[in-house]
This record gives structure tokens, sequence and C-alpha cells, in this order.
């Protein structure tokens, strides 16, 4: 099959995918794009501006971030004040957008793993000692897991799992898929409670107690970060399964064998290098195994204990609030963990004698993200200057609108909410942000035909995540572009989006399925001490 054509496909979904990835690589090069979406940005503000665009602000009076006078109104950037604004803030907008640092700090502890020759050794134990046909599920379950601390997903395990494919003969691109569709597609399931869980149930107990005030003060009305627990742990397996399908009969198919000669230099020998493991290798990896063991007794011991450091020094409800301080330190964590074990195996090895190793280690892969910089750069301006408008509050709050008009009763009501939370997903990429501006809405208006707010954030969470994939919005899109053009020098916008179209159309209807299953038919609660139903 050649380069053109590897593509290809014939039936009319295959037909319909190829028409998007050629439709959206007839846009320009992702930087020149996120440049002219800020043109754009401003140019609608201007007009929105002039035409005095506004909305009422759903937010109850008191509520964080509501408009003093009650009324959003769209704001211009194309005048004095906005000029002003945009040329104060182009740097900052580039070093406090959230996902560089996150990536950055991550990466210095990932390149010493790779100097080291961690990574390496450990991707071919996994591959060696793993049974071929449970590869995909084994991504796609572990890129879900790691919701639990997304940062190390996006960072680790994404360009991780493309190494994985490579090295087994399958096209890496896949394995990329594969794990982006279940860390971020996945996004509200997983085994374990995550940090967005707390964040998601004040911004839903907020909402409910504009029709009921009770809300908040403990028992059955109390939004507790375990609300979806249930049905976020069952949801996992059905991800997991549902991305393996997909990977297999779809997105491999079309992706077809991997060209090497489109990758970028050096990136097509890393296959190279899953031989054998070394006698030296594999005493490596067993003394930094229990070098790793060790720092997480000690992480244990620092989180644990009532009185630990890395605890929460006010008492809270739930052992996730106890532990925030240590969640927020995600990325810290990742950082040293990946580092001291990879000192220990690289001397262990010999391939790190002195400190300079682990320096050239991180200069590494620094080095490497060159094109991030300059996607993250004009992204960052994109999501600075879309919020400085109000633009995309303005329009999650119409179509919200939109859907309230219809009037809709019944458990059908969750199909166009779950779908409009699919659309305000596309623009707006903070879960919290959207859950923020909608709940106020959402929240009180299905609680009035007879549903409880943990029942209603339920269904947000599967609309908030399976266009997470799909959407530019999304804060790791950017590094998630860069990690496949490694591989494809050529690849755009339009093949990335047409790779994962098909994991959010799976996700989405296999994820609606289980939720009418489960709530409607079995009468199931979604979390623990959660109602179905609210008496109205």
């Amino acid at each position: 099959m050649t380069n053109e054509s590897r593509h290809r496909q014939t039936g009319i979904f295959g037909r319909f995918l190829d028409g998007v990835e050629w439709l959206g690589n007839l846009l320009p090069h992702p930087v020149t794009l996120f440049a002219l979406i800020c043109v754009v940005v401003l140019l609608a503000s201007g007009a929105a501006g002039y035409f005095e665009v506004s909305v009422a602000d759903p937010r109850p009076v008191g509520a964080k971030g509501r408009a003093p006078d009650g009324i959003i109104h769209a704001v211009s950037l194309l005048n004095p004040e906005g000029l002003r604004r945009i040329g104060t803030g182009l740097v900052t907008n580039f070093t406090s957008f959230a996902p560089l640092g996150t990536v950055l700090v991550a990466l210095l502890g990932v390149g010493v793993a790779e100097r080291a020759g961690l990574l390496s050794a450990s991707i071919r134990a996994l591959v060696l000692g793993a049974p071929r046909n449970l590869l995909t599920a084994v991504v796609v379950f572990a890129a879900v897991v790691s919701n639990t601390a997304s940062e190390m997903g996006y960072v680790v395990l994404i360009p991780l799992a493309a190494v994985v494919f490579q090295s087994v003969g399958r096209n890496p691109l896949v394995g990329l898929a594969a794990a982006f569709a279940g860390v971020s597609g996945g996004y509200s399931a997983n085994i374990l409670i995550g940090t967005v869980d707390p964040l998601l149930s004040g911004i839903t107990t907020e909402a409910a107690q504009i029709i009921d005030p009770e809300y908040g003060l403990g028992g059955a009305k109390e939004v507790l970060p375990t609300a979806n627990y249930y049905f976020m742990f069952v949801s996992t397996f059905l991800i997991t399964a549902v991305g393996t399908l997909v990977t297999n009969r779809i997105v491999e198919p079309k992706l077809g064998a991997y060209d090497a000669s489109r990758a970028e230099d050096g990136v097509a020998d890393a296959a190279r290098e899953m031989g054998a493991l070394t006698a030296e290798e594999r005493r490596g990896l067993k003394l930094a195994g229990l070098t790793l063991f060790v720092m997480l007794l000690g992480l244990a011991a620092l989180a644990l204990p009532e009185n630990g450091w890395f605890r929460d020094p006010a008492p809270n409800d739930t052992l996730v609030q106890d532990l925030r301080p240590m969640l927020k330190s995600v990325v810290a964590l990742i950082f040293v963990f990946f580092i001291v074990p990879s000192i220990v195996y690289g001397r262990v090895t010999g391939s790190m004698r002195t400190d300079r190793d682990v320096i050239d280690g991180m200069a590494n892969a620094m080095s490497s993200m060159g094109l991030y910089l300059v996607l993250v750069f004009f992204a960052a301006q994109f999501v600075a200057f879309f919020k400085w408008t109000n633009l995309g509050t303005i329009t999650a709050i119409v179509g919200a609108d939109l859907l309230e008009t219809w009037n809709l009763t019944g458990p059908a009501v969750f199909v166009p909410f779950i779908l409009m939370c699919c659309l305000v997903n596309l623009m707006l990429g903070s879960a919290s942000a959207q859950w923020a501006v909608t709940a106020p809405i959402f929240v009180p208006m299905l609680m009035t035909v007879g549903y409880s707010p943990q029942v209603i954030q339920a269904a947000y969470r599967i609309g908030d995540s399976t266009t997470n994939i799909i959407t530019p919005m999304m804060s790791y899109f950017g590094l998630i572009l860069a990690f496949a053009m490694r591989y494809d020098k050529k690849l755009g916008i339009g093949t990335l989006i047409s790779m994962m179209i098909p994991y959010s159309i799976a996700y989405l209807v296999s994820w609606m399925v289980l939720f009418y299953l489960w709530v409607f038919v079995l009468g199931l609660p979604v979390g623990p001490g959660t109602p179905t139903f609210y008496p109205h």
C-alpha cells in the first residue's frame, strides 16, 4: 500500500473518515492554524462588542465568578484597552498555560529515564512478557486508570504506548491513538477517585442549592466526591472493551502498516532497541523496582498518617480531600519517581556514571519539545483571547438555553443533555469551566423534572469525556499532535481527528446505553448512598 493510499478504505464509514481527514488536512500547519484562529477570535470579539452581545449569567448571586450585574457581556479586544491587554498578557499567557509547566517538568524526569535506558528496558520486559493478543486492552486499561493523575497519562503513557506498539511490529500511531482514547476519551471512568471528582461535586452542590438550599447539609442531599463512583468504576471496563475493539477493528486497519520513512530522524530506530534483556539490565530493573517500592512506602508514610506531611492540615470529610496536597503534587512526584530509580538503574548498567549524564538526559528531553513549545505559544494566546472575550461562555449558555426551551421530560431528556455537553466540550476545554457555566441551568432544570444532582452529574461527565479526543480546545491536544508528528512528519490535525472519531462515536453510544441500562432499567445508584430521583 502506497503512502498516499494507505489511509483509504471502502465502506460508508471508511469514506466518512477519509473525508474528515482530507478536509482537516486542507487546514494549514497547526501553528499557522492557531495563529489564524486568534485573528478570527479578535475579529469576532470586535463584532460582538459592537453589537453589544450579552446573555444573563445563570450562576446564582454570590457565586464565584458571577458577573457583578448578572449579565455576561461580549468583550471586544479591537480597541485601545484590548490592545493593551494583549500586549501586556502575551508573555504571561504563554508562561502560565497550565499544560506547559506540567509537560516540561515531567519530561525532565522522563528524559533521565530515557538516557539511562530504564524506559527501553521496562518496555522490553513488558512486551516480551505480556501476551501479544492482550496488548491493546492493557494499554487502554492503563490509560483509563492513569486519569487518577491525568498528567502522567498524557506525558508518559501515550508516547510510551507508541513505542510499545512499534516494538512488536505494529503501527506506533495505533498505540498512540489507543492510549489517547483511554486517557482523555475515558476521562470520567476510573477504578479510583481522582482530583476532578471533588471539584465537580462542589459545583453540582452549589447548582442544586438554587432550588433546594438544603443541599450540602449532609445525608442524601450531599453531592460527595464519590457521587458517581459505582457508575465510573463499571465504565472503566466498558471503555477498555470498546477502546480495544475500535483499535483492533477500525483504527489499525485504517492506518495500515507503518512507514518508518515518514518519521523524524532517530524515531524509527526505537523498535531496534527491543531485544532480549541482558543480565545487567535485569539486575538494574530489579534494583530500580526495589528503589521504587521503597519510595512508595515513603510516600505512604508521608500521606496516610493523620499528621502526614502530604495531608491537608485542616481535617476534611473524605480521604481524597485530605490528600489534596499530594494529588496536587503529582507532577513533582513524577519528576522524582522517574529520576531516582533511573539513576539507580544507570549506575548498575553503566549508562549513567556522572551527574553530566543526568543533565544530558534532561537536556535531550527538552530539545525534542521545540515544536510543542511553538504550538503552545499560539494555543495559549487563543485560549486566553477566547476567555477574555467571553465568547465561549456566551456560546455555551445560548446552547444550554436552547435545550431548555425544548421542555423535554422523562429519561429521554438526557439524550439532548449529553449531546449538548459534547458540543460545549468542543468549545470549552476545561471540565470545571464547562460545568460551572452549565450546571446552574441544567441541574435545577432536571431536578424539577425529578432527577437527582448526582445522576445529572454522571450524565454530564459522559458528554464531557467523549469529545475530548476530537477537539483542539483540549489542553493536551497540541502535545498529542506533536507526539504523533514524530512518527509521521506530514501528519495534520485532520489525520489525528479522523483517527479519534471512531473512539468518540463508540464511546458516546456505548456509554449512553450503559447509563440508561444502569439508571433506568436496572435502577442502580450511580454512587454510594446517592438517589436516582429527586422529589419535586
